[in-house]
Parts: C-alpha cells; structure tokens; sequence
C-alpha cells in the first residue's frame, strides 16, 4: 500500500520567493528522457513486502516531493538510509535503490533535490540537463534539504541513532559535502562523487576543501575508467583523508567507469556494482547503520 502524502513542520520561504514561486515537481515512475531506452540488464525491485510511495516534506518555501520505501510489518524505529539522487533525480533507478535497501530493513528516503528549478526528468538531452538546471541548484539549498530531510525521517519512523547516506554521481558529490556538514550522521557511502571540479556561485566548495570538516566514516566507490573522475585527483582526497587522520576507504574498479551501478545504461559494470554493494553494507553495519 503506498504511503499518504505527509507533511513535516514547514520552513518559511527564503528572502524573495513565496511557495507559488517553485515549479510544481511530482514524482512518478519510470526513467529520465536523457537516458531511454533503457538498457537490458536494467534491475526492477518489486514492492512485496514493502511500503513505498511519494511522501511530502515542508522545506524552506515549498513542499519538495521524496520517495520513500521501507519494510511493511516492520516494527520499531527503523535504521535510515537517505539515497542522494543521480544527475537525473528521483527516476526509476533510485526510486529501485530505495526499494532494495527497504528489502534489507531500511527506510529509505530519496527527496527530489532539485524540485524548485524544475523536473530533470523532461531533458532528453544531458547537457541541456546540466546547463538549464543542475547548474542552478544552490549547494547551500541542497544541504538544508537533507537536514530536513534527516529530521522528517526520524519523526516519520527512523533512529535517530542509526542514520547513514548514500549518493550516486551528482549525488555522490553532495554526500561528501553532507558529510562535511552533517557529524552525527553514522556512515556515508559516495558512489563516484566528484572530488575536485571547477566552482561556481552555486557550487564553491569541492569535497577536497572540506576533508578537515568530514567526521563521519566515509566509504567510496570510483571507476577506474571514469573520463570526469581522474585518479590523479582521487590520489589527492586520498592524501588528504590520509593527512587528516578521517576513517574512510576509497575503492576503485579498474575496468569500470563512471555510473558502473546505473544498470539501466550501457555504463554498468555488473561486478563492480555487485562487489560495492555489499561493501557499502558492510560499512554501514560496521558502524551501527
């Protein structure tokens, strides 16, 4: 049965906007134009045995949209895990991301960052994607998004004791920025998350600035083929991670590239994603998730 719309304690509007000044974006099935078809090897979790469904969360000036799947007869607070999503939104991929970890006895929560500036569903084209919306959504937004996220979590079934995220791509860059931010969260897993990239107004920190601020156990995941993603600079959140005494394990997959667990593209990479699944597991129940 899916979940009823709900709501968690709204936030006043950021100076300049009022509620009717966001795009109206809903989260429904399926994939993002940018990536169809669909390749073969594309995984589809059912929802037997599980709650899932759109879930409403009051942020600052608006109500932003958020998937959220967890285990049906589950009792209890249940451990959290906050799913950051790709490049492309809250599509089907990540919406099944939620889906698998609610199979495990997670809830699983996946908000639709980019709600106000629009639906990066609609692009067919990734660069128009990229140009016309992604590059428009604020670092600092996104941030307070997750900690509101977090909260509506907890209030909404989870432990506050055993909360970690994940982010995939575009998402894999902000988990390493939530980790920086957000200390009481109890493990962080970044699948191929940029490091070091050019800045914006939007975007002034990269991951690299902020190793001194990250105090929560980090485990990442990187393609050892990845065009956007260089080893060189891999090596240097490695040294710095290293320098800074943070507990955190980066993996690369020298066959893989980038996106290796997007099982709807041509780019997965079946081992790599089956290996760093299950490490990512492992970390989070090493440390308490």
């Amino acid at each position: 049965m899916p979940f009823e719309d709900s709501k968690s304690k709204a936030a006043t509007a950021p100076a300049g906007h009022s509620r009717r000044d966001f795009l109206t974006v809903s989260i429904v099935t399926g994939f993002a134009l940018a990536v169809r078809p669909v390749a073969a090897s594309t995984i589809i979790t059912d929802s037997t045995g599980l709650q899932t469904g759109t879930v409403t969360i009051a942020v600052a000036g608006g109500d932003m949209p958020a998937y959220r799947a967890q285990p049906a007869a589950a009792k209890g607070p249940l451990p959290v895990v906050i799913v950051v999503q790709e490049v492309f939104g809250v599509h089907e991929h990540i919406q099944d991301v939620c889906r698998r970890l609610a199979k495990l006895g997670y809830l699983a929560i996946a908000p639709e960052l980019y709600f106000r500036q629009g639906d990066p569903r609609k692009y067919p084209e990734i660069a128009d994607l990229l140009k016309n919306l992604v590059s428009k959504v604020p670092d600092e937004q996104v941030i307070a998004d997750l900690d509101v996220t977090v909260a509506f979590a907890i209030a909404n079934g989870g432990d506050a004791a055993r909360v970690a995220l994940t982010g995939f791509c575009w998402g894999g860059r902000i988990a390493w920025l939530y980790a920086a931010h957000n200390p009481r969260l109890k493990a962080v897993a970044i699948w191929y998350g940029q490091v070091l990239q050019p800045t914006s107004a939007n975007s002034p920190k990269n991951a690299l600035d902020l190793v001194d601020k990250i105090n929560v156990p980090v485990i990442g995941f990187f393609g050892g083929k990845d065009q956007g993603i260089t080893q060189e600079n891999l090596a240097k959140m490695r040294a710095a991670m290293d320098a800074a005494n943070k507990t955190f394990e980066l993996h690369v997959y020298p066959e893989a590239g980038h996106g290796f667990n997007a099982d709807y593209r041509p780019s997965y990479n079946e081992a790599a994603a089956k290996d760093a699944w299950q490490r990512m597991l492992g970390w989070f129940h090493k440390y308490g998730v």
